[in-house]
């Protein structure tokens, strides 16, 4: 993949020569003359750069041979005879602003060497416009799959994963096929603490990489290509599914530094919430933050242990080694997060004002234990799992599943991990009959179990409906499976517009999320706020992402600030994607 910007970034210089921007005889218009003597002039350059950097290389090119040159602020090379390198390694520059310096230029020749071509960290800005010269325009690549009858359900999970890819942070690999607007970035992650914590997933429209729902997210991702595999193959998807796990628990191995320590956030909210624009460009402080012995976070650590358990199941066949490494931390985890219990926006206290978890940390030692069982087969988590039921009370309460919420989730897994135990099947029966029964529903038909995410908040029960559809009661499977597919149906185009970006009729196309707001060059993106306040739709197509929702009157507009409706996030698409993978199963 060619990312020529990526080497700006880190503040690493290229030589590459760009096509000339004029022909001979013309000054590049970034070119300013002063004045002029005998085989001298002195002139000024001024043009605005289009991505933030450390360290200025510019090349120019001259339409005829100069003796040398001299850059007022820094250092100069002649590279050849028409050719020659400026450069200052301690200047800095943000997207968008001005490169202004002065030069002169000395020469023997008849002629007056003029700048017929300027080569700006790996930007051609001789004619001011710095236009990208090495990116090929975005054309996303997930056709049509007849899967599906009203919906294409087939390419909507295509879409889903690459949402996720646009949401990775870090070093991207060469089959990225979100570009050319995302490229590497936070690659210093984890400097602040001696370790590298790169990689991951942004949140939602921000940049913060919040531990508790990015485990979350891989666990529930990682759940339906364990028992949808079948409807995942059918859409060609199971290895674009697989990387998503993937490209996050790599993530959590990274951060679980010892046996006892868990990075659960990189980027503080206030800081990452003042800044709009691409994080390519980020410049404001990333502090990582942990939980230990000292200051222990009992959800964090048990999520995370049920994300590796659960993706190891996925791995196991064809990497048993990758596959056993994240069991073997899965255990320890799950064993720190039952040692040392406390809530753990207790320890992190940045993340009470984003995830903090409402419902406890019961419902962690419930889901975790689960998932190490299923995982292992060792009926020591059985026993675990009985214990936390019990001791937290958690056959009752149960009014969604989220990221906050595993209750629900662990009444599915424990009736099919643990059948002769009827009180998981029981509670999974009676929560999904309050959902069909007694929920709140808009007027569209939508169930609405929280004003934040609605969206969200259905295609995560109608991801359990669908589960129960096909590894629960028989005699309820119609029903279930009944009831899920309206819920999809809503969120693809039921009720008159999708609300999954890029795909179906009247999409959105205003997300509230930085990244895709922001256009190529950026320079204007977070400069006088453009990127968040232009009328128009973003200028990249987030495809694939599901957006916050409908209030309880099914009113929505798609405008990029209202970050209640219009946000979107890693777990708002984690249930929803399984739900396509079921749905495809049955189509």
């Amino acid at each position: 993949m060619t990312r020529v910007l990526f080497h700006v970034l880190l503040g690493v210089v290229s030589l590459t020569l760009l096509h000339t921007g004029v022909a001979a005889g013309e000054q590049c218009v970034v070119i300013t003359e002063d004045h002029e003597w005998q085989g001298n002039y002195i002139a000024n350059f001024s043009s605005q750069t289009a991505v933030p950097f450390r360290g200025l290389s510019i090349i120019f090119t001259f339409d005829n041979p100069v003796d040398a040159m001299s850059y007022f602020e820094g250092a100069t090379e002649k590279l050849d005879d028409t050719h020659v390198r400026l450069y200052n390694d301690d200047k800095f520059q943000e997207t968008g602003s001005f490169v202004n310096f002065g030069f002169s230029v000395a020469y023997s020749g008849s002629e007056k060497p003029l700048v017929i071509g300027v080569d700006l960290n790996g930007q051609e800005a001789c004619d001011g416009t710095l236009v990208w010269t090495t990116e090929s325009p975005y054309v996303q690549p997930c056709g049509a799959s007849g899967l599906g009858d009203k919906y294409d359900y087939g390419q909507a999970l295509c879409m889903s994963f690459l949402f996720y890819e646009a949401q990775r942070s870090g070093h991207l690999p060469e089959d990225q096929r979100v570009e050319p607007w995302r490229w590497d970035s936070a690659m210093d992650d984890g400097a602040d603490v001696g370790h590298n914590l790169t990689g991951g997933y942004y949140d939602a429209g921000d940049h913060v990489k919040f531990g508790f729902p990015m485990a979350y997210t891989a666990t529930v991702l990682a759940w339906g290509l364990i028992d949808f595999a079948e409807g995942y193959e059918a859409a060609g998807q199971t290895d674009y599914g697989r990387a998503a796990v993937k490209w996050a628990t790599d993530y959590f191995l990274k951060a679980h530094t010892a046996e006892y320590q868990l990075y659960g956030q990189v980027g503080k909210g206030g800081i990452d919430h003042s800044f709009w624009g691409r994080p390519e460009d980020m410049y404001k402080e990333r502090p990582s933050y942990k939980i230990d012995k000292e200051a222990p976070g009992t959800e964090l650590a048990c999520e995370t242990a049920a994300a590796l358990a659960a993706a190891s199941i996925i791995f196991k066949k064809d990497d048993p080694d990758y596959s056993a490494e994240m069991l073997e931390v899965a255990k320890e985890l799950y064993a720190f997060g039952d040692e040392y219990r406390l809530e753990y926006h207790k320890s992190i206290t940045d993340a009470a004002d984003f995830y903090r978890s409402w419902s406890g940390y019961g419902d962690e030692l419930l889901w975790g234990a689960l998932w190490l069982y299923r995982a292992t087969g060792d009926d020591t988590y059985l026993t675990k799992a009985q214990e936390a039921w019990d001791e937290f009370n958690l056959a009752e309460d149960a009014l969604q599943f989220s990221w906050d919420d595993k209750k629900a989730g662990a009444y599915a897994l424990g009736s099919m991990v643990d059948p002769d135990n009827t009180m998981y099947a029981d509670a999974l029966k009676a929560f999904l009959e309050y959902l069909k029964n007694d929920a709140t529903y808009t007027p569209g038909g939508l169930i609405f179990l929280d004003p934040w995410g609605s969206n969200r908040h259905a295609g995560n029960v109608a991801f359990l409906s669908l589960w129960a559809a096909k590894y629960g009661d028989p005699a309820d499977a119609d029903a279930n499976r009944e009831w899920a597919e309206g819920q999809i149906g809503y969120i693809l185009g039921d009720f008159g517009h999708s609300f999954v970006v890029g795909f179906g009729v009247d999409p959105p196309s205003h997300p509230h999320h930085r990244s895709s707001s922001c256009p190529i060059p950026p320079d204007t993106c977070f400069l006088n706020s453009w990127g968040q306040n232009q009328p128009g739709p973003n200028p990249h197509t987030l495809y694939g992402a599901l957006v916050g929702g409908p209030d309880d009157s099914d009113g929505y507009q798609d405008i990029r600030s209202d970050y209640q409706h219009n946000e979107v996030a890693c777990d708002y698409n984690a249930a929803y994607t399984g739900c396509l993978a079921a749905l495809i199963e049955t189509s």
